[in-house]
């Protein structure tokens, strides 16, 4: 019933003339683009060619192409596909596969397949979600097989099933696409997604409501769950408990006993939890027209299973088959996950001379006492400063630790406040527990109990309670916020709070004894330190709380075992995938990476001896090789920072000469940008500088201030190192170089007058403040600009981060200049204009 037609070549002009590969439109509109690479390039070059048409000319003319869904990027030999979103990320392209997550990746192939005109119509109008913050999102090939698999079940029969999709592999979007299409099936009364805590209870509304706004009614208790069933609510989502009252509680059966032949579908979020047996029996007897369906990512088999009442149960025992398996190994071989980078602290290691051989006992697990010593969590806690920025990439990611009890908590949160008080560290720390007992978790899964909720808080026994209320007057003094143990209200928003400042990356270490290590997703956690017994899908669920895609930066999830869990964590991942994995799943060692990276250097060193030679080089193929050379060798440096052992003198190259190489790198990236501006046609333009892997967020001008600031009371060596530490931070910072001249002015002219280290940045802001004033004044003087109105314009810039376009500028001249002047005029402006913004706005 569509139209379908495929065009070539197309021309469009808007700030940049481009021409577009390959479209499919469908019904007359352009919903695929597409874009070719010859083989043998990097297929990066055509996701990056998409991202500069959406910013150069798609809202050209009538902006039909503003209505592209999917992209398909190519080079014969790989092709992946991705939603059309300007946000979007490389890390977050995927390869189509068949049902048995073997990628399709061949040009024809995936052709076959993928641009099949039914299936790609289904992936435009079923498989792709608008989020409510107007970002496109369109399934990967596993949630697509597992929601067909369940909508086939629904339609086609009244058995149950289960999909084991690996933690960190996007359930939540997976069970919502789901819930989306069955709520539309007319034979289904209602769509009921449960979970089996408050905590998550509430993230999984938010998940969903963030694919659709109002898509889900919050159930603050049993007696609004029940009137939901009854009205007009298509999708409910609730937790176990308050489910299991809804089907028990007397005074609610005479609104549910109406409802029990209804085709009610129940969706279950980690349907393994460990009192779920009796819930699922309830469930199976009350309803008579029901079906169930559970995601998990680590399903409990008879190896893992624990007892309750009901004896041992398996997933397969309460849900019957596995509709669809996508498990760890295949998240990491489509890097639609990370692998981990697992490092065991302790006397036991076998390498002499590492840094994580440290005198603490690893391996007596049944000595309470000995592993709960102050002195052994002392040398942990020091071990855990000493590495915690490499760690962390110098604050750039977060941290969770998971300790056995909250009396071995309680002792490592006070030690390390002693060594915040003694100024030891600056880590902003903070915890969070609910149990009401201090003994080691005994199913040692990394699980909440069920029974404990946020409205239980009281059953805390009174010293752990008033332990906990002191450390949470800390977090209130730290962000200027009142939470408390009092209020069961207040303490839920305290946990909140936690969840969101871990994701903004405001707390630097979480330590928690159960809490946060299931269920909670926050992509700028990197770090997991252990010192409790896990095991089994505990072990693999807390493992995976630092594995998500970020950015280039993020190369794995870093785990710092303080226990011996070697043997725990092999059967895991045996469990879980297969006895081979171990190699897939986890980082190599510290040497295999050292030893790329004096490959990489040499390699370098062939086509640039020294920093210097890189201004040698002869044409954009040369320069070309030298930026990929160089990407390899900053990717491999990324990797090996987080390793404790890490010491740029075990390398080939010394540190100030990899700055210095960083510095020419940066140079040519300048120089492509610039050439962008002039539209002249580079073959860098489309490669990836991955400037994330040299920009941290905390290197700014504020950080070179708070460097000038120590000049004035250090001594001569002291003040040579710390002037070493500005200059290259200067040329090798891309947010600070724009600003480089202006700073040397004020070391040059200004630093040499006052004395006072106090004083620096006061007398910084005002150096700061005059030279923006004579800068914007300057190029309205000489481009004949209207003051108020350049403001405005970046007053608008910094609103929505968007840099004024040429005919907003044109509208900024105080006298129109004649037709064939105005281009080069605009151009010139628009080149002011940017230096301007990079020096003054950006990076401030």
């Amino acid at each position: 019933q569509n139209q379908f037609q495929v065009t070539n070549q197309v021309t469009m002009e808007g700030s940049y003339k481009n021409r577009y590969d390959v479209t499919l439109l469908i019904n007359g509109l352009p919903l695929v683009q597409i874009e070719l690479k010859r083989r043998g390039l990097e297929l990066k070059e055509a996701f990056n060619q998409t991202n500069r048409y959406q910013r150069h000319s798609y809202d050209s003319s009538y902006g039909l192409f503003q209505y592209i869904q999917i992209f398909v990027v190519s080079n014969g030999v790989n092709t992946k596909y991705y939603a059309n979103n300007k946000n979007q990320s490389f890390k977050f392209t995927s390869f189509w596969a068949d049902k048995d997550n073997k990628k399709i990746t061949n040009l024809s192939d995936f052709t076959k397949v993928f641009l099949e005109k039914c299936h790609i119509s289904k992936m435009i109008a079923k498989y792709t979600v608008l989020t409510t913050k107007k970002e496109l999102v369109v399934l990967r090939p596993y949630q697509y097989y597992a929601v067909e698999a369940i909508i086939d079940r629904v339609v086609n029969s009244n058995k149950n099933g289960y999909i084991w999709h690996t933690t960190g592999s996007g359930k939540t979007l997976t069970s919502f696409k789901a819930s989306q299409i069955l709520i539309d099936i007319s034979e289904v009364y209602k769509v009921v997604f449960v979970v089996d805590r408050n905590d998550l209870d509430t993230q999984t509304i938010r998940e969903f409501n963030s694919f659709k706004d109002g898509s889900v009614d919050t159930t603050n208790n049993t007696n609004k769950l029940v009137q939901q069933f009854s009205d007009e609510t298509k999708l409910i989502v609730t937790t176990i408990q308050k489910l299991d009252n809804a089907i028990t509680i007397e005074h609610h059966q005479k609104i549910m006993d109406n409802l029990k032949d209804k085709k009610i579908i129940f969706i279950f979020d980690e349907c393994h939890r460990s009192q779920f047996g009796q819930t699922h029996k309830k469930i199976n007897q009350y309803f008579n027209n029901k079906q169930l369906f559970g995601f998990t990512g680590t399903p409990i088999f008879k190896e893992n299973a624990s007892s309750n009442n009901l004896g041992k149960r398996t997933t397969a025992q309460l849900f019957d088959e596995c509709l669809h398996k996508y498990v760890i190994t295949d998240a990491i071989a489509d890097e639609n996950v990370l692998k981990f980078a697992v490092e065991y602290v302790g006397k036991y290691q076998e390498k002499k001379d590492s840094a994580n051989e440290i005198a603490i006992d690893v391996e007596a697990i049944d000595v309470e006492e000995l592993m709960e010593s102050t002195q052994r969590l002392d040398k942990i806690s020091d071990y855990i400063l000493a590495n915690h920025d490499r760690k962390a990439h110098s604050r750039e990611f977060t941290a969770m630790m998971a300790v056995s009890s909250i009396n071995v908590l309680t002792k490592y949160y006070e030690l390390f406040k002693t060594k915040e008080l003694a100024g030891q560290h600056n880590l902003r720390i903070a915890t969070i527990f609910t149990y009401s007992a201090n003994e080691n978790d005994q199913d040692a899964n990394g699980l909440l109990d069920e029974d404990i909720t946020f409205e239980n808080i009281t059953k805390i026994n009174s010293h752990s309670r008033d332990k906990l209320e002191s450390y949470i007057a800390d977090y209130n003094q730290m962000f200027g916020t009142n939470y408390t143990t009092k209020d069961s209200k207040s303490f839920y928003h305290y946990y909140r709070d936690i969840a969101d400042r871990v994701k903004k990356r405001e707390i630097d270490l979480l330590l928690v004894v159960n809490m946060f290590l299931t269920g909670f997703d926050s992509k700028t956690l990197n770090t997991l330190y252990v010192d409790k017994n896990l095991r089994y899908h505990g072990l693999l669920q807390a493992y995976s709380r630092t594995n998500r895609i970020l950015n280039e930066q993020k190369s794995q999830g870093n785990i710092v075992v303080f226990r011996n869990l070697k043997k725990a964590t092999d059967d895991a991942i045996a469990l879980f995938s297969n006895k081979e994995a171990n190699e897939l799943i986890f980082m190599h060692p510290y040497e295999v990476y050292l030893q790329q990276f004096n490959q990489a250097i040499n390699q370098l060193r062939k086509l640039t001896p020294t920093p210097s030679d890189v201004d040698n080089l002869q044409g954009e193929k040369q320069e070309l090789s030298f930026v990929t050379s160089f990407r390899e060798l900053m990717r491999l440096k990324n990797i090996l920072i987080s390793f404790a052992d890490f010491k740029f003198e075990d390398s080939d190259m010394t540190e100030q000469i990899f700055e210095d190489f960083k510095s020419k790198y940066l140079d040519i990236y300048d120089k492509v940008k610039s050439a962008k501006e002039k539209e002249k046609v580079s073959i860098l333009e489309d490669v990836d500088f991955e400037l994330e892997l040299i920009h941290r967020d905390e290197i700014n001008v504020d950080y070179i201030i708070k460097l000038l600031a120590r000049l004035i009371d250090s001594n001569d060596d002291q003040k040579d190192k710390i002037m070493t530490t500005v200059m290259n931070t200067l040329s090798n910072d891309p947010l600070l170089r724009s600003k480089r001249e202006l700073i040397e002015k004020f070391i040059k002219h200004n630093l040499p007058t006052i004395t006072d280290s106090d004083e620096v940045t006061n007398q910084f802001d005002d150096f700061w403040a005059k030279e923006k004033i004579e800068a914007f004044e300057t190029i309205c003087k000489e481009e004949g600009l209207m003051t108020d109105k350049l403001q405005q314009l970046i007053n608008d810039y910094l609103f929505t981060g968007v840099k004024p376009r040429k005919d907003d500028l044109a509208k900024v001249l105080i006298k129109q200049p004649k037709i064939l002047e105005r281009e080069t005029i605009i151009t010139k402006i628009n080149k002011k204009l940017n230096k301007f913004i990079e020096t003054f706005v950006e990076g401030i």
